[in-house]
C-alpha cells in the first residue's frame, strides 16, 4: 500500500522518490531521475482511489496546504482538498513534473558530474513528463488511477495519459487545455523564450554558479505570460486607464507585481524548458492525428473550458469532444478572468470533478 497523508502530517508534505534512467522520446536517456510529490489521503484495500493531479506551467506539487520551510507559496489550488476531493475517500497524488524546480529533476538539479544540468538539460516532451509519472506511480504501488486531472499544461499531461497507458486511467479531467499547440500558444511562448534568453545573465543557460540568474528577463517572460492568461474584460473593468502617482498604469504595476513575484519562487531554466516541452504538445504526433489518437481512447473522457479563455480558447476544448463524442458535452466554466479562470472558479471546477468521480 502506499504511504500517504496520515493525522499529524504537515499538510502538503513534500517527499522524494528516485526513479532511476529515464528514456526520453526525442532520444537517449536522463539518468538519475528523481521526482518530488505530495499525498492526501490513503489507497484503499481495493487500490481503486487514486487520483493524480497534474499542474499547470509554474505549479508544483503543493496542491493545497500553506507555505512553509521549502515550499515558498501556499498551495496553488487552495481549497480544492478537502472541499471537493475528500482524503477520507481519494488518495490524491500530485507530482512536481519533470524539468520543474521544486524537487523534481530539472536543469537546475545536479547531473552526475555534481554541477547543475544548465544548458545540457535535455530537450524533453509532455510524453517525457507523463512517463516520469507513471514511474513515480509504479514507486507508490498504484496500479490504476481513478482519475487523472489537469489543467493548461496539466491538462496536455492528463490527455497524454491515457493514450501512452490505456489500461492505467479511469478518467481523464482536462481543463482549459488542448489536444496539440497552437501556432498562435507557439508564438506567444516566442517572446517569452527570447526575453529569457537574451538576458545578459542567462549565460546560455549556464548560470548555475555565476551567482546570477537572467531574472529580469524571466519577469518580462511573465508579464507577457499573465496578459494571456487573464481576460481583456477583466483587465478593462479591473484596472482600466487608472494611473497611479508614478505616472505608470495600475496594470502595469499589476504586471510588475505577478513578474517579481514568480522571480523569488521558480527557476527561468526550468521555464524554458517546460515551454518548450508545451511547444512539443501534439496527441496526434506519430497516432495518425487528433482524430485517430482520440478514437481507441478507452478511459473516460472529460473536457472542461474557460468561456473567456483566449490562449486556450474553448473551440479547442469542442475540437476535442468534437473528435471523441463519448466524451460530450462541452462543459463551460463561466468566467470573466480568462484562462486562469480554471483556478479561479472552484466552486464550478471543483463541483465538476466531484461529479465525476463519483458519477
Amino acid at each position: 500500500m502506499a504511504g500517504g497523508w496520515r493525522a499529524g502530517d504537515p499538510a502538503g508534505a513534500r517527499r522524494f522518490v528516485t526513479v532511476g534512467e529515464l528514456p526520453l522520446e526525442y532520444g537517449g536517456s536522463l539518468p538519475g531521475v528523481t521526482i518530488a510529490y505530495e499525498t492526501w489521503g490513503r489507497l484503499n484495500a481495493a487500490a481503486d482511489n487514486a487520483v493524480l493531479i497534474c499542474h499547470a506551467l509554474t505549479g508544483d506539487a503543493h496542491v493545497v496546504g500553506p507555505a512553509g520551510p521549502g515550499q515558498p507559496t501556499p498551495g496553488w489550488w487552495d481549497g480544492l482538498i478537502p472541499a471537493y476531493l475528500n482524503p477520507d475517500d481519494w488518495y490524491v497524488v500530485a507530482a512536481n513534473v519533470l524539468g520543474g524546480c521544486q524537487g523534481s529533476t530539472g536543469p537546475s538539479s545536479p547531473a552526475p558530474d555534481g554541477r547543475a544540468w544548465g544548458s545540457r538539460f535535455p530537450a524533453i516532451t509532455i510524453r517525457d513528463q507523463v512517463a516520469a509519472e507513471a514511474a513515480l506511480t509504479d514507486a507508490l504501488g498504484i496500479d490504476h488511477w481513478a482519475a487523472v486531472i489537469g489543467g493548461s499544461m496539466g491538462g496536455m499531461r492528463a490527455l497524454e495519459w491515457p493514450l501512452l497507458h490505456p489500461d492505467r486511467v479511469a478518467t481523464a479531467v482536462v481543463l482549459a487545455s488542448t489536444g496539440y499547440a497552437t501556432a498562435e500558444q507557439i508564438a506567444w511562448c516566442a517572446p517569452q523564450l527570447a526575453a529569457i534568453e537574451s538576458d545578459p545573465h542567462w549565460h546560455g543557460g549556464d548560470y548555475y554558479d555565476t551567482g546570477e540568474a537572467p531574472l529580469t528577463g524571466l519577469g518580462i517572460a511573465r508579464r507577457i505570460a499573465h496578459v494571456t492568461y487573464r481576460s481583456e474584460y477583466e483587465l478593462a473593468t479591473r484596472f482600466g486607464r487608472n494611473p497611479q502617482g508614478d505616472g505608470r498604469f495600475a496594470v502595469e504595476s499589476y504586471l510588475d507585481h505577478h513578474a517579481t513575484k514568480l522571480s523569488t519562487r521558480f527557476d527561468a531554466g526550468s521555464y524554458v524548458v517546460l515551454t518548450r516541452a508545451m511547444n512539443s504538445h501534439d496527441i496526434g504526433r506519430d497516432r495518425g492525428g487528433l482524430v485517430q489518437a482520440l478514437d481507441g481512447l478507452r478511459a473516460r473522457l472529460v473536457v472542461a473550458a474557460v468561456d473567456s479563455d483566449r490562449l486556450y480558447p474553448p473551440r479547442l476544448s469542442a475540437e476535442l469532444v468534437d473528435a471523441h463524442p463519448p466524451s460530450g458535452p462541452l462543459h463551460l466554466v463561466k468566467s470573466p478572468y480568462g484562462h486562469d479562470g480554471f483556478l479561479l472558479e472552484l466552486d464550478q471546477v471543483g463541483r465538476l470533478i466531484a461529479e465525476v468521480l463519483t458519477g
